[in-house]
């Protein structure tokens, strides 16, 4: 019998420690569809310094938060699976993932902040289109007036921090 406690065999929690957890290929395709329309952004910060999340895509100027979230870890609707090893474990933990999904939309949403949530499996032209939408409505709003005007020049560049 396994160990409720621990996530799976050592070849298994070996194999999902190996999981990229930035850069992703899904991440990387939906940067480069939102790129094309000609979007700058910063990949991986904290969208509010009170967050003890970062953002996969941030654009600071329109304040919008983009999340790319795994089919598995979050439990897509449409794709999720449910390990039949350690079952309990994994149910635990892909819960507190989404829990902890939810908690970060509201307080980014308490902050002013809206969040977009992409799931790894939708087509990257189509998100990013979506995100565009959003980033210009936001923009158009007269939310960009209300920050600091230094501040505008984020999505006018793509950042990278490393």
């Amino acid at each position: 019998m396994t160990n409720p406690s621990a996530p799976t065999s050592p070849a298994i929690s070996a194999r999902m420690q190996r999981q990229r957890r930035h850069d992703t290929l899904p991440e990387l395709e939906l940067r480069r569809a939102i790129r094309a329309q000609g979007l700058g952004y910063r990949v991986h910060v904290r969208p509010v310094r009170s967050a003890s999340r970062e953002a996969d895509i941030v654009f600071v100027r329109a304040r919008v938060a983009v999340f790319v979230d795994g089919c598995f870890w979050h439990a897509c609707p449409q794709h999720a699976t449910w390990p039949r090893s350690n079952a309990e474990f994994w149910r635990r933990k892909i819960e507190s993932n989404r829990d902890r999904d939810r908690g970060t939309d509201a307080l980014l949403t308490e902050e002013g902040w809206a969040v977009v949530r992409v799931w790894e499996h939708e087509d990257a032209t189509v998100a990013a289109e979506r995100i565009l939408a959003l980033v210009l409505t936001r923009r158009s709003g007269g939310l960009a007036r209300t920050l600091d005007p230094a501040a505008d020049m984020d999505d006018l560049l793509v950042v990278r921090r490393r």
